[in-house]
């Protein structure tokens, strides 16, 4: 906060931060005021642009172009980032949320068939959710207390610009309430589709528009510049002065910026995501320390380093070290939270069969208690072990069907699911309606199974372009990186490049493999976060993986190369 205060105080004139900018201040809760965030940028770009007109009068002439290009660009990017960054973070927080719009819709009308009253679907819409989208809900309810508008009405109108879909599907929530029950199921189930429809139109749209700037990235991020690597030495020849603080400036410094700006505009513009469940370091699955993952990133820098200068030149010592350590310490940092994900996902594929069998002797009858016990014995896998858990602890213990399932101990206690917890208050709640609950289970499993497709078919329609990215930062750009700095070095002897003062650029090979480094951070990051929206572990783990591939390629490539050149 005090560097934030110095740099807006290098801007003593007054400002007028947007609305936007405001709104997104306000969403994310922080402490500093918009106008002070602006004054800091300004007072931030002011110094860049010092820093450029230092640069470009007393550096000397052979690099005075290149680094006030590189500071200037810096300065530039510096400043956008300041006034778009909260925006944009904003926006990836809505994305995020918006992924959880379908689920949402479907407990308002669940509750609807069961009571057709939009306040009492409002209500429990936002007490069985615990995402951003349920919190909002949430906020909307107690409003509408308070006597303004309708919370189904108001909590619409706000999440319109964003996700029209949803504002349609949750207009026909309320205008089912006055309807007769032939027509108000019709329009119930037109709810539904309505949302569904228009999150996978979306991403359909969105995906079809995203093969240009991913070709474009691919193009200037990854191809040209690891192209130009091999006609360093044309250019001495011909008098244009490239020194190692040019290369490392360039390499190291504008472009991972540009990209980065570059991926932080896809990720702005992604209109929904499906991100995983939210495991903390609290799950008891998750070790609350970061030992293993300490003790993984020592052994990944010794060996690195050990191999490297076994094999390779001694630029390439740092590389090693810091590509093999950085990523297996972050593999094994994260990997619990993905084995909690994959039980998740376990438990959630057998949440369908669950559900049409519990549903079908609810509608017969049975009681929901004994539907559950009797469902143990015919659903497989995880979720036929949680229901039978389920059934034991009712037994044992004598208590509701949210206790059991969700309660201390409970079999779903350990599950952060929010598809499967809003299922389960679902069924505490049709515990308490009877035969009348039978066929609202069974139509929730219905939606389940197509909420399913639907992002199965979201998923497919990016993977196919974002498995680009993911094989370009783990294999394909280190390998031409490498290849193309053992040309280089090779045209002029192995001692490196030859710059203008005659001497040579050893740290050539260093520069560009850590821009193959800062490729295999970008781009695998980038691709994780279009596909399931950007969660930490995700991201986190295919990062290091990325970082071990790319370094192994990286080297691989330059010594092979080097070996024939």
């Amino acid at each position: 906060m005090n560097a934030l205060g110095t740099l807006a105080r290098l801007y003593p004139w007054p400002v007028e931060p947007s609305d936007e900018l405001r709104r997104a201040a306000r969403y994310l809760d922080l402490s500093a005021d918009p106008s002070t965030l602006l004054s800091a940028a300004y007072g931030a770009g002011a110094v860049g642009t010092m820093a450029t007109a230092v640069v470009a009068l007393l550096a000397p002439s052979r690099v005075r172009l290149p680094v006030a290009f590189v500071v200037g660009t810096l300065t530039v990017l510096l400043l956008v980032g300041a006034q778009s960054g909260p925006e944009l973070l904003v926006t990836a927080q809505r994305v995020r949320a918006l992924g959880d719009a379908p689920d949402l819709v479907a407990r308002a009308v669940l509750r609807m068939r069961l009571t057709p009253s939009p306040e009492r679907a409002a209500a429990f819409a936002a007490s069985a959710g615990d995402g951003p989208l349920a919190t909002s809900l949430a906020r909307h309810v107690r409003q509408a207390r308070a006597g303004t508008a309708p919370a189904l009405t108001s909590f619409a109108e706000e999440w319109k610009p964003r996700f029209p879909s949803l504002a349609r599907s949750l207009a026909l929530v309320v205008a089912a309430s006055s309807m007769s029950t032939v027509d108000r199921e019709r329009t119930l189930d037109r709810a539904l589709t309505v949302v569904l429809d228009g999150t996978r139109e979306q991403m359909q749209s969105f995906a079809s528009g995203l093969s240009r700037p991913v070709t474009a990235l691919y193009a200037f991020g990854v191809l040209l510049p690891t192209a130009l690597v091999a006609l360093l030495p044309a250019a001495h020849a011909v008098g244009v002065g490239i020194t190692t603080a040019t290369v490392a400036l360039v390499y190291n410094l504008l472009l991972p910026a540009l990209l980065l700006a570059v991926a932080c505009w896809l990720l702005a513009h992604r209109p929904v995501a499906f991100p995983p469940p939210n495991v903390s370091r609290t799950h008891p699955d998750v070790p609350d320390r970061a030992l293993p993952a300490v003790g993984v990133f020592l052994a990944g820098v010794l060996a690195g380093g050990v191999v490297t200068w076994q094999f390779f030149p001694s630029w390439a010592i740092p590389l090693g070290a810091t590509g093999i350590g950085v990523g297996g310490g972050l593999f094994a940092y994260y990997r619990p939270v993905l084995d909690v994900y994959e039980h998740v996902r376990n438990v959630e594929e057998g949440l369908t069969d669950a559900l049409s069998i519990v549903g079908r002797r609810v509608a017969g009858g049975e009681a929901v208690e004994s539907a559950i016990a009797r469902a143990g014995d015919e659903v497989s896998g995880e979720m036929g072990a949680v229901l039978v858990e389920t059934a034991r602890k009712q037994r044992q213990l004598q208590v509701s069907v949210h206790d059991a399932f969700l309660g201390e101990g409970g079999s779903l206690a350990d599950v952060p699911s929010r598809r499967v917890r809003g299922a389960v208050a679902f069924l505490a709640l049709a515990a308490e309606e009877g035969k009348p609950a039978g066929p609202a289970i069974l139509s929730l499993a219905d939606h389940i199974d197509d909420l399913r497709r639907v992002e199965a078919e979201s998923r497919h329609t990016l993977q196919s372009v974002c498995g680009t990215l993911q094989s370009t930062g783990m294999v394909f750009g280190p390998l031409v990186a490498g290849s193309t700095v053992a040309l280089a070095q090779g045209m002029v002897g192995q001692s490196g490049v030859v710059s203008a003062e005659g001497g040579s650029l050893p740290s050539l090979g260093l520069s560009i493999g850590l821009y193959a480094l800062a490729l295999a951070t970008i781009l695998p990051a980038l691709s994780t976060a279009l596909v399931r929206g950007f969660d930490r572990a995700l991201v986190g783990a295919r990062v290091g993986k990325s970082l071990v591939s790319a370094t192994v390629v990286y080297l691989a490539a330059y010594h092979f190369v080097g070996a024939i050149a």
